[in-house]
């Protein structure tokens, strides 16, 4: 098989970060002094492009940036990681995204974001680069730019084979469910679970249930990520492809939870995406989705350890010298 064809295709989100520290968050009109503050490149796509380049997998992105400093950053960051930059396009009718983020001494973070040229993705992005998509092994979208320009993306990998992996994050209360018929893995948290499914998201057994209603939604897997009391919980569901699954329509009969080591973390920021990009990186590589979910689930746990976004994002050295048992 091509090398194209085990690439990994991100069709998403660019954003620059501006990341103020603090002791905790400001009421409203409330000014609270800040202990440190950060600027890096960011954005779910971005992010989850970064996170499988940084495993050694073979990453090309398709974005949007305008015409400033942010974007010039931005494509110098991803390419300095390895990401295939060549489908980025840049616009003067608006400017690259931002996201202001806050961080508390808790490592709880809350983000403003002003999508800019992310919202210049759009079905005609995805037609235009249609030959990077239909020559990927997988094929990776988020909620940061229009519904419709996923549906190509998504429309022109499911013709052509392409497995395609949807993060709808953020979530969207008022997201088009009808997308999910055309998306083999997804991968939320409790609030998009909730959001999609309509089932309040308190406790294991419930997004068990979420699970089972998303895959009856056309997904052949979907993995709810869980971060409450301080427990890194993942949620899988396997459908159609492991012998001890059900093919019924209405539901599965195996649910696998996997739980990480509980580790000290100094930044949440990001590791929703770093989990994703992990997982995409270990299954264009071969690995199973058991293996695969538990290696990125370990993965992500370490990139709350430091600080940032894409720069807390371990490198497949580090874990090999480090912490071999993460990899699959």
């Amino acid at each position: 098989m091509s090398s194209e064809k085990q690439r990994i295709v991100v069709f998403g989100s660019i954003v620059q970060d501006l990341v103020s520290y603090t002791d905790r968050f400001p009421r409203p009109g409330e000014s609270v002094r800040g202990n440190t503050f950060k600027s890096g490149s960011g954005g779910k796509g971005a992010n989850q492009a970064v996170a499988a380049a940084r495993l050694g997998a073979n990453v090309a992105m398709i974005g949007m940036v305008g015409e400033d400093m942010f974007g010039d950053s931005n494509i110098k960051d991803l390419k300095e990681n390895g990401v295939d930059t060549n489908c980025i396009g840049r616009t003067n009718k608006t400017h690259t995204a931002t996201a202001l983020i806050t961080v508390n001494k808790e490592a709880e973070n809350c983000i403003v974001v002003t999508l800019g040229a992310n919202m210049e993705m759009s079905p005609k992005i995805a037609e235009i680069n249609s030959s990077i998509i239909e020559n990927s092994k997988i094929v990776m979208c988020q909620g940061e730019i229009d519904e419709k320009a996923n549906r190509k993306a998504f429309e022109i990998a499911r013709k052509n084979g392409v497995t395609t992996f949807l993060n709808p994050a953020p979530g969207d209360a008022n997201m088009d469910k009808s997308i999910l018929d055309l998306v083999d893995v997804i991968c939320t948290n409790e609030n998009e679970a909730e959001f999609i499914t309509g089932i309040p998201q308190n406790n294991v057994e419930d997004a068990e249930k979420a699970a089972r209603a998303m895959v009856e939604m056309g997904p052949k897997y979907a993995i709810i990520t869980l971060g409450s009391k301080g427990k890194i919980t993942f949620l899988k569901i396997l459908f159609h492809f492991n012998l001890r699954c059900t093919f019924a329509s209405k539901g599965v009969e195996n649910i696998d939870h996997i739980e990480v080591k509980k580790v000290e973390a100094i930044d949440t920021t990001g590791a929703g995406d770093c989990f994703c990009g992990s997982l995409a990186a270990h299954l264009v590589a071969g690995h199973s989705m058991s293996s695969s979910i538990r290696s990125a689930a370990n993965i992500a746990s370490l990139s709350v350890t430091r600080h940032g976004t894409q720069s807390s994002y371990w490198k497949i050295d580090e874990i090999r010298q480090k912490y071999p048992e993460f990899l699959p």
